[in-house]
């Protein structure tokens, strides 16, 4: 079994511009190989999505576009998925990364247990290594 770099393609997953370049500057202190970003736009099962698809695809392009700033040669994947989690570490596995790489998006005790605190459920169930920047200028 080939061993891999632990940064030798890195998932990157992003919400919105902000945290996208806030990300992206984290990431410039690091050397990695390829880096794939991701944004989800979350999708109801039966039930009303949370924003119109059209603006969570514009929410989308200008994260994409947010991190090529600092990385041009990132490549991006916008997927539609109920479970945000679930659509980040799919793609992981598909384009075979190494590990995921995120910054926490900011928020207290209350905010993450209503949210279902994605930063835990990504750590824990992930089948890849997972790595959490510091927060910086957040």
């Amino acid at each position: 079994m080939r061993s891999a770099k632990l940064s030798e393609h890195i998932v990157v997953p992003v919400a919105n511009e902000s945290d996208a370049r806030s990300t992206a500057a984290a990431l410039e202190a690091y050397r990695f190989g390829q880096a794939t970003v991701v944004h989800v736009v979350e999708k109801g099962d039966g039930v009303p999505d949370k924003t119109p698809v059209e603006q969570s695809e514009q929410i989308a392009t200008e994260a994409f576009q947010a991190f090529r700033d600092t990385f041009p040669a990132a490549e991006t994947e916008l997927v539609y998925d109920r479970d945000v989690v679930k659509g980040i570490t799919d793609v992981a596995a598909t384009v075979g990364a190494s590990a995921i790489v995120f910054q926490p998006l900011p928020g207290g005790r209350l905010q993450r247990f209503l949210a279902g605190d994605r930063s835990l459920r990504l750590i824990t169930e992930a089948e890849r290594p997972v790595i959490a920047l510091h927060g910086g200028d957040r």
